[in-house]
């Protein structure tokens, strides 16, 4: 477990301070996209779905085998948005007060107090996430959805802004639980590195380990820069047609009688959010049909299982099905 402070805040008035879409401040954003993609190479999609992920407030999931960079990049995600950082090994006989926080007994007051556990920080990596008990993911449901924890009958913000950047191994390594439905909803999106191309991966042959670059590597926003992005991404403007267009294909995955489960409110609020992200980083103002299609795979694969095991496919391949159904408004 460890923790790493916050970058020094800038000056509000700085010309690198983020503003509107295509306004000159959005170069903090173009510096951190390309920051993140010196440390992970050949993955520039994977890389603006993080910051995607994270301007719309929401939470990570990167799933993956062990050894492609999933811890890598959130180390770097935290470094380059200059966020106060804490990492938990999940293991197997992890306590959900292990992440929490628990209460102790003063002498000298004679009360208890509460110790805050590595949840109370701005960017939390839980690594290896599916190898804790269902007992222990559940202690993250709570901060997840309401930003806040409640330990014996009291309730304690958690900071702002507030990311969980997740990584799990497939499901078919020993020693992991497959996370709940529960808990899945609560990941805006998840997403997959997968093994480098030759070309980067001679390159990382040839200089090591990328995260040694960090060390080197100044933060291109702060936590305060972090939030009027976010806030600025709320304002990114979605039409009513988005809404239908948005609405029909939550609602076509609510009809398919091949799926267990359809989306959720939740996801569908998770996907216009998504959406006007995607639309921030290309300096757009307005959400266009290509920004949902752009995002729903990341948003909709996890959330999505078919209900014969023997004819699974996979929910990337359900997202893309779900577009060619579902018409394009005009």
């Amino acid at each position: 477990m460890s923790t790493h402070p916050a970058s020094e805040r800038r000056d509000p008035a700085d010309p690198a301070d983020p503003g509107e879409p295509g306004e000159p401040g959005n170069a903090a954003l173009g510096r951190a996209r390309s920051a993140l993609e010196t440390v992970i190479l050949g993955k520039p999609r994977q890389v603006r779905l993080c910051l995607a992920c994270l301007l719309a407030r929401g939470h990570l999931l990167i799933e993956d085998v062990p050894g492609v960079g999933k811890t890598t990049l959130a180390h770097a995600l935290a470094h380059v948005l200059g966020l106060a950082w804490q990492r938990v090994q999940f293991t197997s006989d992890l306590l959900p007060a292990d992440i929490i926080g628990v209460s102790v007994f003063d002498r000298a007051t004679q009360q208890f107090r509460f110790r805050k556990g590595p949840i109370f920080t701005q960017l939390l990596l839980a690594d290896e996430v599916n190898r804790a008990s269902p007992r222990t993911q559940s202690a993250l449901l709570e901060a997840m959805e309401e930003r806040q924890v409640s330990v014996d009958l009291t309730t304690y913000r958690l900071p702002d802004p507030f990311f969980v950047v997740a990584t799990e191994n497939p499901h078919e390594e020993l020693g992991t639980f497959a996370l709940p439905e529960s808990q899945l909803d609560r990941f805006l999106m998840r997403i997959t590195l997968g093994y480098p191309e030759a070309r980067f991966e001679r390159e990382l042959l040839r200089k090591g380990e990328r995260r040694d670059l960090l060390a080197e590597m100044p933060s291109a926003l702060d936590a305060s820069s972090v939030v009027r992005i976010q806030q600025a991404v709320r304002a990114v403007h979605v039409s009513d047609a988005l809404l239908d267009y948005v609405q029909r294909l939550v609602q076509q995955t609510r009809e398919r009688a091949d799926l267990k489960l359809g989306l959720s409110p939740r996801a569908g609020q998770g996907l216009i959010r998504a959406a006007q992200a995607w639309a921030y980083l290309a300096e757009r103002s307005a959400v266009l049909p290509e920004d949902v299609q752009a995002v729903l795979p990341s948003v909709a694969a996890h959330r999505l299982e078919q209900r014969e095991p023997a004819s699974a496919v996979d929910g990337e391949s359900l997202a893309a099905d779900l577009l060619k159904r579902v018409p394009v408004p005009i």
